[in-house]
């Protein structure tokens, strides 16, 4: 099974990218990283469809049988890297399939929104946005040792879990 984990974060060292990180060490998952770059600002020309760039970020979103959308909140949305990568998809990229939402929140009530704005992004590319998300505060992160505490593995477990189950049913579709 081929999970995919995109980091929206545009943050070289952020708390995203530390989860985006774990979960593709722990559970084998592909990743792309918006922190690097690669990706340019989506201006609806033709052309950018040809850039290299566009081209590997399709065809792995095309390629996995689950996706992660991983973001930190930013004034109550996802952050623009990650939207704007996702304005270089559509429905040959994820009819059907299997996404789950993971938000890194500041503290306090943050991540709702952008779970919330990522939810209705993935309705409109026609994915299977999964119900069980995950908001990820401070005090889920090790720092120091760029991974993740004990309960938020566990929350993590669970995210993937469900992924897995619906991935696997969209495999037998």
């Amino acid at each position: 099974m081929k999970i995919l984990i995109i980091n929206g974060s545009p943050r070289k060292s952020g708390r995203t990218g530390i989860a985006a990180r774990y979960i593709s060490n722990k559970y084998n998952a592909d990743m792309i990283d918006l922190s690097e770059g690669k990706i340019p600002m989506f201006n609806g020309e033709s052309d950018q469809s040809e850039l290299p760039s566009v081209i590997e970020l399709k065809e792995a979103v095309a390629k996995a049988d689950g996706v992660i959308l991983a973001s930190p909140e930013y004034h109550g949305a996802m952050s623009g890297a990650l939207k704007n990568a996702l304005d270089f998809l559509g429905s040959d990229q994820f009819t059907h399939k299997p996404v789950a939402l993971l938000a890194v929140a500041g503290g306090g009530k943050g991540g709702i929104n952008a779970l919330n704005n990522m939810r209705t992004v993935g309705r409109s590319l026609y994915a299977n946005v999964i119900a069980r998300q995950l908001v990820l505060d401070p005090p889920s992160f090790d720092r120091d040792n760029d991974t993740l505490n004990f309960s938020a593995e566990d929350q993590v477990a669970a995210l993937l879990t469900e992924l897995q189950l619906f991935a696997k049913l969209y495999q037998q579709a």
